[in-house]
């Protein structure tokens, strides 16, 4: 952890244990034992998907309603199935399946709202009494608008003005912890080996290489991206535990002080349930963090280009040295 305290890393155990025991994840299936790899470890591997209906946060209705009843959660998939194309229904993520001018044929792209599903009880992904992410402290908001500030007018001058996702670098899909797009690229393929556990997203087919063999973390002057991901086993779940993220990676307004737990736990043979715990202390004034079932799938994980053939930034930055020209700058 580097120079993290203990004291810091006892208190971020106890949250992480207090989230997950708030409401039990998805249980094992009863009589059901999890597959082992050639190594005896728990194997995670195949297609998955992360495709569901349940926002991210609560809505604002349903106050510390942390669950929904069956028969709450059957009307809700009625009234979203029966939903008339662009009616936006609280408590429900439709994301891509709401019509978009881009496409003219949703079924096509396989975002028919009558096929979208719940996968689990939960009013949010973010869990907790509170089910919506913690306020930003006050020092992040200035943080972050004195970064806003020091960019605007500038937004045009280079590449390196525009956001990470425009620039296919780190897009809003594979930004980690991993939450569900808008009901497009949500495949993950996970492929294990001995010391390693590798995931390969479908959107930019982004890999990601987790090692497993006890390794600690880069030196804290080393940043990266994503940050730097150790994992290790406890019992049927791989914990990923990651830091040393950069400044300009920022997740939901968080700095370079990101520290991310991660816990993959297959219950079923087709069903996984990914949690993760988010600290920032100077971002949050407390952890927070969310569960998100995974559901198995056949794929596959077809290729996917972010800019093949787009010439946008080149376009805009083009169309932005016209407009310094008549400016005369």
């Amino acid at each position: 952890m580097g120079r993290r305290s203990l004291a810091s890393v006892v208190a971020l155990a106890v949250v992480v244990i207090a989230l997950l025991a708030q409401a039990p994840a998805a249980g094992q299936t009863k009589g059901w034992t999890p597959p082992r790899t050639a190594d005896g470890k728990p194997d995670l591997q195949g297609i998955w998907s992360d495709n569901t209906l349940t926002p991210f946060e609560r809505p604002k209705g349903l106050g510390a309603k942390e669950f929904y009843t069956d028969q709450e959660l059957a009307d809700l998939t009625k009234r979203v199935r029966e939903g008339q194309q662009g009616e936006q229904i609280e408590g429900a993520e439709l994301g891509a399946a709401n019509p978009q001018a881009v496409r003219y044929d949703l079924e096509l792209y396989g975002f028919d709202r009558t096929k979208l599903r719940y996968t689990s009880k939960r009013t949010s992904l973010v869990v907790g009494p509170d089910g919506v992410v913690p306020p930003m402290l006050p020092q992040a908001r200035e943080r972050n608008a004195a970064r806003a500030a020091a960019l605007k007018g500038h937004e045009f001058d280079g590449p390196e003005q525009r956001t990470l996702s425009e620039r296919c670098i780190l897009l809003n899909q594979i930004r980690i912890p991993m939450t569900p797009a808008a009901n497009e690229g949500n495949l993950l393929q996970i492929v294990q080996g001995p010391g390693y556990v590798t995931l390969l997203h479908e959107i930019d087919h982004s890999t990601r290489v987790i090692p497993t063999d006890g390794r600690p973390h880069v030196p804290q002057n080393i940043r990266q991206w994503q940050g730097d991901s150790v994992g290790h086993w406890e019992g049927n779940t791989l914990v990923v535990d990651t830091t040393n993220f950069t400044n300009l990676s920022n997740y939901r307004g968080s700095s370079e002080n990101l520290h991310l737990v991660e816990r993959f736990t297959r219950t079923a043979d087709d069903t996984m349930t990914y949690q993760f715990t988010v600290e920032d202390p100077t971002t949050w004034a407390k952890p927070w963090g969310a569960e998100i079932p995974w559901t198995k799938t056949k794929g596959p994980v077809y290729e996917w280009a972010c800019h093949e053939g787009n010439t946008m930034i080149a376009t805009i930055l083009r169309g932005a040295r016209v407009e310094d020209e008549k400016k005369g700058k």
